[in-house]
């Protein structure tokens, strides 16, 4: 079922975007060659108590999940781009780092996402696949507006991939957010403009392109979590908490 939040709602999801957003900044500054990701994930936990926020990843226990997440960050890194199970690893310089964390403030979640490389980058593909990402998410809201449709948003995304020479994988996108942190609708990163769900003022979704340098295919780690890409190529995770409003869109987890 797809909810549609009135503008008061919307304002009351606000404080949870900002904390998500904070986290991430606090995070992406903290993930250093060096750092330990259980590192990171005890740093997100104890923002989540001292804030008295709710995590929406440590009891998560989808279908495609082995058993519940049980850490509150997800730490992708390298081949690892979705789902990334915090472990025992150490990161290096010239690693590809995606943070992807959710929590629930006051009752609202807000989901976001980001990728940055560590200390030196490797290469100059992992550099330029984290800005087409980038300008993916920019065009995906951009393209988030009353009047519209979901395949605007699909097709807007998916046309930044395409022009870099990247594959699209629709099988994990963006979803609706609210009370819960995944709903209806998918949003998937390839589409046709003029196509599905009409955009109405009230729809608040995440936005989540994600993409790897030199395929399309995937498969889950032996941890039952972490998905990796299927030729050990890199890959990078962008990712915001949308409002639809009648003023166009607003990004709720803007850093």
């Amino acid at each position: 079922m797809i909810e549609l939040k009135t503008p008061a709602e919307i304002d009351e999801m606000r404080p949870a975007g900002a904390f998500v957003a904070s986290v991430l900044t606090e995070l992406a500054a903290r993930a250093t060659v060096g750092t330990n990701l259980l590192k990171l994930d005890a740093i997100a936990h104890e923002m989540i108590r001292k804030r008295g926020a709710e995590s929406c990843y440590i009891d998560y226990h989808p279908s495609f999940g082995a058993s519940p997440f049980g850490k509150v960050l997800c730490t992708s890194v390298n081949d690892a781009v979705l789902h990334g199970l915090p472990h025992d690893y150490v990161l290096r310089d010239g690693d590809v780092l995606s943070l992807d964390f959710a929590a629930s403030v006051n009752g609202w979640v807000a989901d976001s996402a980001l990728t940055v490389v560590v200390g030196t980058p490797r290469s100059p593909e992992d550099t330029r696949l984290i800005e087409v990402t980038t300008d993916a998410l920019a065009a995906g809201i951009a393209a988030a507006q009353p009047g519209g449709r979901l395949g605007d948003i699909s097709a807007a995304i998916g046309a930044v991939a395409t022009a870099a020479g990247y594959g699209v994988n629709t099988d994990f996108g963006g979803h609706g957010v609210g009370r819960t942190m995944h709903g209806d609708p998918h949003v998937p990163n390839q589409g046709r403009a003029g196509r599905g769900l009409p955009l109405r003022a009230g729809l608040v979704i995440a936005i989540e392109p994600w993409f790897l340098e030199t395929t399309d295919r995937i498969y889950t780690d032996k941890d039952g979590w972490t998905l990796r890409s299927a030729d050990g190529s890199n890959g990078a995770h962008m990712e915001h908490t949308v409002a639809i409003t009648e003023d166009g869109p607003v990004v709720l987890t803007a850093r």
